[in-house]
């Protein structure tokens, strides 16, 4: 017997327990007969002042990793999307890549995260080498996303950071500040814009943005939710989130 809603794919959505955005981003993205559960990493919404206090914070969430995958395991999933952003990228290229491997090796199910899925949306599109940045993150944070790129090979042409202190505050950045964002970083010409930070609300801003400017615009939470479906062989075109889920 398969899933009464979930007849497709059951997704575990694992998020920090201060992100308001992964889940109804994600949820908006889903198709007829996908289904997600959500588990939650437990973290303070605590001020991030120093570099001291945001890698306490990072490790907070690196190490709370397994326990919010446990917690949903027992709905049989049969896929993680794990969304998490700067630990996603805070190894560099190789070492989290190699993150993504393990948790699929401890759990036996394929892992979707910001640093497979964003590469994996990269190639869909031809002639891309130069990209510009959107992160929430603190300086610390944002130096790890561009070391990430550049040792896959792009050239970081700029990067804005909302420099936000405290976790939740992430997810208030208002619609008209990352438009404003975009519209930034475009001027340093990149062949595509890549918004990193789950927290960010910035699914649709993303497929709005890809058609005023003409070129990539990836949401993190899309690129996440976009290669856990085609990974799972789930090819429906899902419209207001940009080329990815409706053309890739």
């Amino acid at each position: 017997m398969t899933d009464a809603l979930g007849y497709r794919l059951k997704i575990a959505v694992i998020a920090p327990s201060t992100n308001t955005i992964v889940q109804p981003e994600m949820d908006a993205m889903r198709p007829r007969g996908v289904t997600n559960h959500m588990g939650r990493i437990v973290i303070p919404n605590a001020k991030l002042g120093s570099d001291a206090d945001f890698s306490a914070h990072i490790e907070r969430m690196r190490s709370g990793i397994d326990a919010a995958i446990d917690s949903v395991m027992s709905a049989e999933p049969g896929y993680i999307a794990n969304g998490l952003s700067l630990e996603a990228f805070w190894e560099g290229l190789k070492g989290s890549l190699q993150m993504v491997e393990n948790l699929e090796k401890k759990y036996k199910l394929g892992v979707s995260m910001g640093n497979n899925g964003i590469l994996a949306a990269l190639k869909k599109y031809s002639g891309i080498r130069k990209v510009a940045l959107i992160t929430p993150h603190r300086p610390m944070g944002d130096a790890r996303v561009k070391v990430f790129f550049e040792e896959a090979g792009y050239t970081v042409t700029d990067l804005h950071s909302f420099n936000v202190m405290v976790p939740a505050q992430i997810c208030h950045v208002p619609a008209a500040d990352l438009r404003a964002a975009v519209k930034k970083v475009n001027e340093s010409k990149p062949d595509a814009i890549i918004q990193v930070g789950t927290g960010l609300c910035m699914a649709e801003i993303a497929g709005e943005a890809e058609f005023l400017l003409d070129k990539p615009v990836i949401a993190i939470n899309t690129a996440i939710y976009w290669h856990a479906l085609r990974q799972n062989n789930i090819s429906d075109k899902i419209r207001g989130f940009g080329s990815l889920l409706e053309t890739y």
